[in-house]
């Protein structure tokens, strides 16, 4: 009995001097501080014990044009979609809809799309065939193809966001494209909002939290990159941002964009908007490619009726 004591007390006394001579980060795990120019990025404790290169990797963020491009490769591969658009009243109830499924076939250098399926409520098409809201005309610029279409590529290149002889409806798309494609770059020709979308800009960094994580997704670990406005903003300071939250994951092996999210907001009197956009990435033999865009806004501009609307595409069976 007496060694048994004497046993379990020597265990005890190892214990506690093996516990205590362990190393304080395994124990405390601690966010660290970089400041990178007027930039403050927190990284989490994970981040830190990957060894990941800060600097280079905010710049690769800031300079990517591979989620535009996997958008682009939609011209050159044959795929099949399934479409779900909702337009709102002001209560949230649906006013008009469509749900159709259409595939794109690509040939000779030519794609063209059919609609296999289609189910509309309400007055989504107007009487002459066209449609009647705004955000399904983005959205057919998006992912349908009138007729057919031949000399498109997938390259991405300095002259794909350019308003030159641009107006209207086509200038409005190649704003938005800007926004969506490109953020954090300066957008032109959109009165009072201008520079308020360049989030990685040092004039912006202040109004800013930049958070680097790591996290699972699709059994994949990615690093999760967060640009979200301060929490402790005031009225003032909020109204000098556009881009309230954009998180990306980037798969640790290969660096793509596998998921993305926005959540976007202003208000400039003449018009305001509110809207979330959530797009998830997969490969496609060498193609990287969108396969869900889900989107919720509400916007207005005062020459046009306020357009309330929800919907989803998800895109499939790719061919090349």
């Amino acid at each position: 009995m007496g060694s048994f004591r004497i046993s379990r007390h020597f265990f005890f006394f190892a214990f506690s001097s093996a516990l205590f001579s362990l190393p304080l980060f395994v124990f405390a795990q601690q966010d660290s501080i970089l400041k990178l120019d007027k930039k403050v990025v927190t990284l989490k404790e994970v981040v830190v014990r990957s060894n990941l290169n800060v600097p280079a990797f905010i710049d690769r963020v800031k300079k990517d044009t591979s989620f535009y491009k996997a958008f682009k490769n939609l011209k050159v591969l044959g795929y099949s979609a399934l479409n779900d658009v909702r337009m709102l009243d002001k209560k949230g109830g649906v006013k008009a809809s469509l749900e159709s499924k259409t595939i794109q076939s690509v040939q000779n250098g030519c794609r063209s799309m059919k609609v296999l399926d289609e189910k509309t409520t309400g007055d989504i098409y107007t009487r002459s065939g066209g449609f009647n809201y705004y955000t399904l005309q983005m959205y057919a610029g998006l992912f349908w193809v009138k007729d057919t279409v031949c000399g498109e590529t997938n390259i991405v290149g300095n002259t794909d966001f350019n308003l030159k002889n641009k107006s209207g409806f086509e200038k409005h798309k190649e704003q938005l494209k800007m926004l969506f494609f490109n953020p954090g770059a300066r957008i032109p020709g959109i009165p009072f909002m201008g520079d308020k979308t360049a989030l990685f800009e040092d004039n912006l960094a202040d109004y800013y939290d930049y958070i680097i994580d790591m996290d699972q997704l699709d059994g994949e670990w990615c690093y999760v990159f967060t640009v979200k406005g301060r929490e402790d903003l005031k009225s003032s300071e909020k109204d000098k941002i556009v881009i309230n939250n954009m998180t990306t994951w980037f798969n640790q092996q290969t660096m793509d964009i596998v998921k993305r999210n926005y959540d976007l907001s202003y208000d400039a009197g003449v018009y305001d908007f509110k809207v979330q956009i959530e797009a998830e990435l997969k490969r496609f033999g060498d193609y990287l490619v969108p396969t869900v865009l889900r989107y919720n806004g509400d916007w207005d501009v005062i020459t046009k009726k306020r357009e309330r609307a929800v919907f989803t595409a998800t895109l499939f069976d790719f061919r090349n």
